[in-house]
């Protein structure tokens, strides 16, 4: 970060002139006020990022990307000061190069600091969170040019911080946090180790009491980021951020200190822009209306160009599935009103307990939190502590029962937690929303992955059950069956939505006469020749694949495996004994069902061809197109059964 290296030919085709960004040289040591010059110098420079920033995120959201304006917005008056003192340290002796963010969805500053460095043409940033535009959702190394990290989900930036200070004493490392992320408790051992060590860890905390449901004051009371830190042993200043009369002095006093400290800086999120201002509507990205507003009278280019910009479409209608299409992940929300609507608010209080990690919107809960709000309890972002409350809440084969949802991508995160629950016999229904690859603009740091890692019980261990209902109506059935089972139960969904399963005839498959059996696979097309065998958001693929290659005279059958970790014997002999079997799914190819299928036959004697196909690659941002990136779209699946028959 040696200043601003932006070509000036780049700027025919962004409407922003970056090149009106002037660093200059701060040194905390020297400049422990501003004079006018600096201020007003420091203050251009913010109103000028900050532009930059609405304008780009606002493009995700034009396209239907999303895409997170509200931080990246608040935190460039810190940026623009750190910056400063970066290109102030002349020889390298005082700072590492790099601004560390703990909040990956900030993604936002770090191209745009990509653009400041000259690593990334200006203009790419018009394609923000695009397919193969390698500006995904959360900052990856190696994979966007200029970013200098990769930072993951919340609170896994600090301890690696840590670990960058550790290697160098010398410096001080920067990092950018969050209230959100402080939640988390990676950060709390972080603390602990940066204070124990007097590591120069030096943190930059946007609190604008703001995350994705609601606002930490509200359901997290007695909690605040600065009496934490500072319980820690953490040097905490506080500050005001929209008043660099206050927040650059904070700043200098933190860094003029030897060892960890931290500036808590409060203010609302997405200052002074209008409609959005202090709401949790800012967390993702700006819609287009304000963005417009916000823009129309600084950059009336920008302005025109949201205007013209149409959503992205597609049109993946397959044979075998309904045209109309349904969110799996609301529906769990649905589903479990459903079942609470059978009894009265004091039974459901006293056996029914719903912990929300901030994602009550994104996973179905808010659904429950309208309809059934006795049951229900927010939370904050600490996936462990609230799994392990719903544990304890069902705990010792009680008849409770502890509901817990997050997105999948987090399941590796409660995993010794869960031992523990099924050590207490703990009855957990969990949903693991946003599970495989589909529509995951976020990228490879949020693919739900690795859901088999859940079943890791021993075989007498207490019992546990992956589901993944294939459609809406599925996920009803499934709910409706095992919402009040003993032991550990995991529903998944996908973050896309999902046609419903068609039988032969054009009804759906899952009607109101279906009931749903857990451990009992169901033959969507009946086969003689081979089988594929899929469920979630791959089985509608796979059927279409299956209708075509019937069409084509090949007798090939379909299997929905809703339930992931239980063999169907009858079902597993039927398959095992035609010419193949092909496992198609969206999770891990190392460790999802494929993995497994082909030990469960040869343990059974069974011996078809095999194959199996799941998520093998890093992820190349954008929505729809992950699947195909993933070759795992209708065609692929066609493809792969015709090189098992001979």
């Amino acid at each position: 970060m040696q200043g601003n290296k932006v070509q000036d030919w780049d700027f025919e085709k962004f409407p922003i002139d970056l090149k009106q960004f002037k660093p200059f040289p701060l040194d905390p040591a020297k400049d422990k006020t501003l004079t006018k010059e600096q201020k007003d110098g420091l203050i251009a420079n913010i109103s000028l990022l900050r532009d930059v920033i609405v304008f780009f995120t606002a493009t995700g959201a034009a396209r239907g990307l999303a895409g997170h304006t509200g931080g990246a917005f608040d935190t460039i008056p810190e940026v623009v000061i750190l910056l400063a003192f970066i290109l102030g340290d002349k020889d390298k002796s005082k700072y590492v190069d790099i601004l560390f963010d703990e909040a990956g969805h900030r993604v936002a500053t770090q191209y745009l600091l990509s653009v400041l460095d000259g690593e990334l043409p200006v203009e790419q940033l018009l394609h923000y969170r695009e397919a193969f535009s390698h500006l995904p959702g959360h900052p990856e190394l190696g994979f966007t040019p200029g970013v200098k990290f990769s930072s993951g989900r919340l609170g896994h930036m600090w301890p690696l911080v840590n670990g960058v200070a550790l290697a160098d004493k010398s410096k001080s490392v920067f990092m950018l946090g969050s209230d959100g992320s402080q939640q988390e408790g990676d950060d709390a051992e972080a603390a602990r180790l940066a204070v124990a060590q007097n590591l120069n860890v030096k943190l930059f905390i946007d609190d604008n009491n703001v995350t994705i449901a609601g606002h930490p004051s509200d359901y997290l009371k007695g909690y605040t980021v600065a009496k934490t830190l500072e319980g820690h042993g953490l040097k905490v200043v506080e500050a005001n951020g929209e008043d660099l009369d206050s927040l650059y002095p904070a700043i200098v006093e933190i860094l003029n200190h030897q060892g960890p400290a931290a500036v808590v800086i409060h203010r609302p999120m997405a200052p002074k822009i209008k409609g959005i201002e202090g709401s949790s509507h800012a967390h993702d990205a700006i819609k287009v209306e304000p963005a417009i507003e916000y823009l129309d009278s600084r950059h009336p280019k920008c302005a025109n160009i949201l205007r013209a910009i149409q959503p992205s479409t597609y049109s993946d209608i397959l044979s075998g599935s309904s045209k109309e299409k349904g969110a799996c992940r609301v529906q769990f929300g649905e589903a479990v009103s459903a079942v609470l609507d059978k009894t009265n608010k004091d039974e459901n209080k006293s056996k029914v307990l719903v912990i929300d990690s901030d994602l009550e919107g994104s996973t179905g809960l808010s659904v429950i939190h309208k309809k059934h709000p006795e049951v229900f309890l927010s939370s904050g972002i600490m996936e462990r502590g609230n799994f392990s409350a719903a544990a304890g809440w069902g705990a010792f084969k009680a008849d409770r029962f502890g509901v817990f949802s997050t997105f999948s991508a987090f399941s590796e995160m409660i995993i010794s937690e869960l031992t523990m629950a099924r050590l207490n016999f703990a009855n957990v229904l969990t949903h693991f929303s946003h599970s495989g690859v589909d529509e995951m603009a976020d990228n490879t740091c949020h693919f739900g992955l690795n859901n088999f890692f859940l079943d890791n019980g021993l075989d007498d261990a207490y019992e546990t059950r992956l589901y993944f209902p294939a459609d809406c109506n599925q996920m009803d059935a499934v709910i409706d069956r095992v919402f009040y089972e003993k032991g550990l139960r995991f529903v998944f969904s996908t973050r896309s939505k999902v046609p419903w399963i068609l039988k032969e005839d054009g009804s759906k498959f899952f009607d109101e006469s279906y009931k749903f059996v857990p451990g009992k696979d169901e033959i969507i097309r009946k086969g003689t020749k081979g089988y594929v065998v899929a469920y979630g958001d791959i089985l509608y693929r796979a059927l279409d694949a299956v209708d075509r290659l019937r069409k084509e005279g090949l007798d090939i059958g379909l299997i929905n495996k809703s339930t992931l970790n239980v063999v169907d014997e009858d079902i597993i002999k039927e398959i095992g004994s035609t010419e193949f079997v092909l496992v198609a799914e969206s999770l891990n190819q190392k460790t999802g069902l494929g993995s497994k299928f082909g030990t469960w036959l040869l343990e059974r004697d069974l011996r078809p061809r095999y194959g199996y196909m799941g998520t093998n690659k890093e992820g190349c941002g954008g929505l729809g197109e992950q699947i195909n990136h993933q070759g795992l779209n209708s065609a692929a699946i066609a493809l792969k059964v015709k090189q098992l028959i001979k």
